[in-house]
């Protein structure tokens, strides 16, 4: 079957507009900001969400409870109308070049219905206008072992936008090829240097190991995601000085990625011990000594500093 981005009238513009070395209109004129600004607060996401102004938020990163008895922040009788409340509000807080990365897994055999990203999706399909841009498929190689069922090395991230003119930056995230695979690229001559030089798409398969007990990111949340797979998100679908929102943030990666990659954040999570969790985080930047931007983290209020900085201007294509 053939490849269908070929046929794609939206690609084959963009192909059109890079080779005349033009800037598609989601394009934007961005300053690095000077400092960056954190809130850090205990609160149930529906409660956050209607404090926030409309199309205030850039980025939303979002790993919900999947509904399996975790905790008690993991129960909920109906889990498909919890989530239209929260899915709702979180549509409205974002930009038109926002975006929302939704992390699920897919419940098996007994579990099977009592809330999953399936659900979440075929809401999202019935109700919503956002647009399902990618399925990411985080892959990790480590794993718990099983003998019922193919041993699980997989979770999905839904990417869904708010408009067709949505914020991506590819370049930010491209990886970069082996020596040896980058001479035989330049050699051929079908093939632009510059593009060469920048990398490959990493494509919607991500192989990324999840933490382990030992691992020197750990900060004691049970369902912690790797610094890694949260930065690849805020560096391609959010930009330096936008406002990246977390609101069941767990173990405060997301907020500690922001601090990294100078974006403004707002962190929330019904459990209290989401605070301990995220002084853990600023503990692991002071160790490590990085050169992080200036910052500063308000907590149990939101910051409305971020809020009243204006958005950069888009530029026009042409």
């Amino acid at each position: 079957m053939a490849n269908r981005s070929h046929r794609n009238s939206g690609h084959m513009a963009m192909n059109t507009m890079a080779k005349s070395g033009r800037k598609h209109s989601s394009h934007l004129s961005i300053t690095r900001p000077a400092k960056t600004y954190h809130s850090v607060i205990v609160s149930d996401c529906c409660d956050l969400l209607s404090r926030l102004p409309d199309e205030s938020v850039q980025l939303i990163v979002c790993d919900p409870p999947y509904n399996i008895n975790m905790a008690d922040w993991d129960d909920h009788q109906c889990y498909r109308s919890w989530a239209a409340n929260w899915l709702g509000e979180a549509e409205r807080v974002l930009s038109p070049s926002g975006s929302i990365a939704v992390f699920g897994g897919l419940q098996f055999q007994d579990e099977a219905g009592s809330g999953d990203l399936l659900t979440i999706l075929s809401h999202l399909r019935e109700t919503s206008r956002m647009r399902l841009v990618n399925l990411i498929v985080w892959h990790y190689p480590n794993g718990m072992s099983a003998h019922r069922f193919f041993a699980n090395r997989h979770e999905e991230i839904a990417w869904f936008a708010k408009s067709r003119k949505y914020w991506f930056d590819l370049d930010a995230v491209r990886e970069p090829y082996d020596e040896k695979t980058k001479l035989a690229y330049l050699r051929d001559k079908r093939l632009k240097p510059e593009s060469v030089q920048k990398g490959r798409n990493p494509t919607n398969v991500w192989q990324i190991g999840r933490l382990n007990g030992n691992a020197l990111e750990r900060v004691g949340h049970p369902t912690q995601k790797p610094c890694e797979v949260v930065r690849r998100l805020v560096k391609s679908l959010s930009y330096p000085g936008s406002v990246v929102l977390d609101f069941f943030a767990g173990s405060g990666v997301t907020s500690r990625v922001c601090i990294e990659l100078g974006r403004h954040s707002v962190s929330s999570d019904v459990d209290p011990n989401f605070v301990n969790y995220f002084d853990r985080q600023l503990a692991q930047l002071d160790e490590q000594d990085l050169s992080v931007p200036c910052y500063q983290v308000t907590r149990g209020k939101i910051n409305r500093t971020p809020f009243l900085t204006a958005r950069p201007k888009t530029r026009r294509a042409g």
